[in-house]
């Protein structure tokens, strides 16, 4: 860093401004040809058109016009073009150095029969289908402070609702997503009991689910149908009678030290600015290093958001199957934005532009750096469950609710969002921790910011520093502390199944 600018590569013909600079601004050995706002790029030297924009090392996009020393470069002198990477796989490798067993550290969660862990114990109200929604929220209603009071190990009672589940094919990608986030929300380690409620004539049937998954009712799982209980009301009333009998069982739950191996963290980003991939996001890489030495799981996901770095990930998968089936889950998303008549450089999104960010491309090698630098040891289906412990991937949306929905049908009981823009968004029945890019937006949000990774630019800290802070509150918060978005009460609403395919 300078006094004005921060560079990333020696390589780069670009350099981020550390502050809004007025015209004539000293930066490196040039100046500035006219104001630049804070978190935009300069360029360092006279890229003639056609010539790539190079920051991270990479190609963030391409001279649209030729673009002097000095000046501005962002939206209106930059153009997109789709990737052309002649991919290497398990090129780069490095070996993560374990924690020796007796060192590792631990966490106070919920052990399940079947040996998972779970950070909270709650109890979900799930639909099959749109039309069933009403029922499922008036029953969760129905559980308010007063009464759970009475239950101090239950974290809460919460509808997942959507809308889907009808007007859709009975089979195909868009049904097996939806069955999946369904079964995984079923199976949760942070959900005690489950009550799933449906219309009855819909496309998801829930006796299909229970079937294919080899899921068995019992007193804490339990399902109807508004069709067979006789309607709205009696369904509300039986549904509330059910969750009730539910309670004092899933209130026996205690919390037990459990190592940190059983943490399965979502690693999320949304509202990003030109600070994420400088501060919050190498920071969040740093504690999933941290993490997989111990014996965990980051999962990333938004597979629109790692186009134009995918490359850097399939050099570090495990094999060349694992990077194979990253570069597939690139060209469907290629050939899905195409036919429906999109562009993958529709995102960034117009905040993102406001906070820095040009090109997806520059968007996505920030976004990549959640992910750390250990191997990437799966590729896994939206939803899927991870099997492989370590850093892994799972296809999805850049749509932060329908991505950590799926991230969290996958398994994860944790999630680790960063934002530059300010999010406040939260994601039951996992606990979610906010991670500010920059100081000033954690400052004006400080009710809804966690972590100010700002502060390795704003107090010169390092990357490491501030990831071992975001470990450590990971582990707090997995024992029970309760994230800022927790305490104000957001995770209702963000439940968001992605849809794939035609509404019929």
């Amino acid at each position: 860093m300078s006094t004005n600018t921060v560079r990333l590569d020696s390589s780069d013909n670009v350099v981020t401004a550390l502050r809004a600079l007025e015209t004539g601004a000293e930066v490196e050995d040039v100046r500035t040809l006219t104001m630049i706002p804070r978190g935009n790029k300069i360029a360092t030297r006279a890229i003639p058109e056609g010539q790539p924009i190079i920051k991270y090392a990479q190609v963030i996009g391409y001279a649209g016009e030729a673009i002097e020393a000095g000046a501005h470069v962002h939206t209106q002198n930059v153009e997109f073009r789709g990737t052309a990477h002649d991919y290497e796989f398990a090129t780069d490798l490095r070996p993560v150095a374990a924690v020796p067993a007796e060192k590792r550290d631990s966490f106070m969660g919920y052990r399940r029969t079947d040996g998972r862990v779970g950070t909270r114990n709650s109890i979900a109200i799930l639909t099959s289908v749109n039309c069933s929604a009403t029922a499922a929220r008036k029953i969760a209603e129905a559980f308010g402070p007063e009464e759970l009071a009475a239950y101090p190990n239950v974290d809460g009672v919460t509808a997942f609702v959507h809308g889907t589940g009808c007007g859709m094919g009975g089979d195909g990608e868009g049904f097996d997503a939806l069955q999946r986030v369904m079964w995984g929300y079923a199976r949760h380690p942070n959900v005690a009991g489950v009550l799933m409620v449906g219309l009855g004539c819909e496309v998801n049937q829930i006796d299909w689910l229970l079937e294919a998954y080899g899921i068995e009712k019992g007193p804490m799982f339990q399902a109807m149908n508004i069709q067979d209980v006789a309607g709205l009301r009696r369904t509300i009333e039986m549904g509330v009678e059910k969750v009730r009998a539910m309670l004092p069982i899933a209130d026996q739950a205690r919390r037990e030290p459990c190592p940190a191996s059983e943490l399965t963290i979502a690693l999320q980003c949304g509202g990003s600015d030109a600070w994420s991939g400088i501060t919050a996001n190498p920071a969040l890489g740093y504690a999933c290093d941290l993490l997989v030495a111990q014996g965990g799981t980051g999962v990333l996901a938004e597979t629109p958001e790692i186009y134009g770095a995918e490359h850097l990930l399939t050099r570090r998968a495990k094999d060349v199957k694992t990077g194979q089936k990253l570069v597939k889950l690139i060209e469907w998303w290629e050939d899905y934005t195409a036919r429906n008549k999109g562009s993958m450089d529709n995102n960034p999104s117009p905040g993102n532009k406001k906070g820095g960010l040009t090109t997806i491309l520059e968007k996505s090698l920030g976004a990549a750096a959640k992910g750390g630098t250990t191997p990437l040891m799966g590729v896994y289906k939206y939803g899927e469950p991870i099997r492989e412990r370590g850093f892994v991937f799972m296809d999805s949306p850049g749509y932060d609710p329908a991505s950590v929905t799926g991230q969290i049908a996958s398994g994860c009981n944790l999630v680790a969002f960063t934002t530059g823009r300010g999010s406040a968004a939260g994601f039951k029945p996992s606990p979610s921790i906010k991670i500010a890019t920059n100081t000033e937006m954690y400052r004006r949000m400080t009710e809804d910011m966690d972590v100010d990774a700002g502060r390795i630019v704003s107090e010169g800290r390092s990357i490491e520093e501030l990831g071992r802070e975001i470990y450590d509150m990971l582990l707090r918060v997995a024992s029970g502390e309760m994230s800022k978005s927790e305490a104000q009460g957001l995770g209702d609403y963000e439940f968001v199944p992605w849809q794939i395919g035609a509404t019929m």
